[in-house]
């Protein structure tokens, strides 16, 4: 009988639009090419509030070189945290110019909240460490399309 219900509570689930993905990390994301001075960055692109609520969930490891960048329609006061989140990563909150305003170091599987010190439209999250190796501060300008110049 237990394997009946499992089938009837899958079909269910199938029927009504509910992503067996769910626990799963999210990899087929749309990919841009961004600059740190002479460090280029592999990023996948969460533009959806679906893509941005799942995020790095799940992953067990990230490439050193990729990150995952946020985008969202307008600048806002923007925060984060780690539920069901495996890597320690580091957020860098970005303003359309490229500029990081702050960097925010996260704990995996925390619900601490780490936010923007002003409005952006931008959050880039890389493995914890990678910009404080690369001597990445806030004030620091990263480059690419996302970004308007000026």
């Amino acid at each position: 009988m237990n394997q009946l219900a499992t089938l009837l509570l899958s079909l269910a689930l199938l029927c009504s639009g509910t992503s067996f993905a769910q626990g799963a990390p999210q990899m087929n994301l749309p990919r841009v090419k961004l600059t740190a001075g002479m460090y280029l960055i592999d990023t996948q692109v969460a533009a959806t509030p679906e893509q941005r609520s799942t995020g790095l969930m799940y992953r067990r490891q990230m490439p050193p070189a990729e990150g995952m960048l946020f985008v969202f329609e307008q600048a806002g006061q923007q925060c984060f945290w780690m539920k069901n989140t495996l890597l320690p990563l580091t957020a860098a909150f970005v303003a359309d110019d490229g500029t990081i305003v702050n960097l925010a170091d996260m704990t995996p599987q925390s619900t601490d909240s780490h936010c923007s010190e002003k409005p952006v439209r931008f959050v880039l999250e890389m493995n914890q460490g990678w910009f404080a190796q690369k001597g990445i501060k806030a004030g620091f300008k990263l480059g690419g399309p996302p970004f308007k110049s000026e």
